[in-house]
């Protein structure tokens, strides 16, 4: 595919989410980061009760799980980490400039899952999920829109 057929392929994509951006948003909810496991990056999976009549309780939930896991995936040190921090010094840092990380890759994976909820589950609700990387890991943010039909009925 050409360089400005996937920049158009990339714009189309966004644009439905744009419709979402636009100035029709009447609230915002705030899922707060849970420090009672330490500083690791984990989320409450408490159900807000202003997204009652928009998402199942369950559906939200397993969200919010989800990337509870993946952020748990992300830290998690083993045998590739530590091989990354000794190659690493062994180069000076410069390797990072031709090799991802595992953070990196995971936090990808997020991004990507972050997405494809909006676009399926929560797109069509009225609501918009936020990564919580833009908000410094420290919260999930869930934009409430009007209803359209409520706007246009004036």
């Amino acid at each position: 595919m050409c360089t400005s057929c996937r920049e158009i392929s990339t714009m189309a994509e966004t644009h439905s989410l744009q419709d979402l951006q636009q100035p029709t948003a009447s609230s915002k909810v705030f899922v707060q980061r849970d420090y009672g496991s330490g500083t690791i990056s984990k989320f409450h999976t408490k159900f807000p009760s202003e997204l009652e009549p928009r998402i199942d309780k369950q559906q939200f939930e397993e969200t919010i799980q989800t990337l509870n896991n993946l952020y748990a995936e992300a830290e998690k040190l083993g045998g590739k980490s530590y091989l990354e921090g000794c190659l690493a010094c062994i180069t000076a840092y410069t390797i990072f400039l031709c090799m991802e990380t595992h953070y990196e890759k995971v936090l990808k994976k997020i991004a990507r899952y972050i997405k494809d909820q909006n676009e399926k589950i929560y797109a069509p609700r009225g609501l918009l999920l936020t990564d919580p990387i833009e908000r410094g890991l420290r919260v999930v943010e869930i934009t409430i829109f009007e209803e359209r039909s409520i706007g246009s009925g004036r």
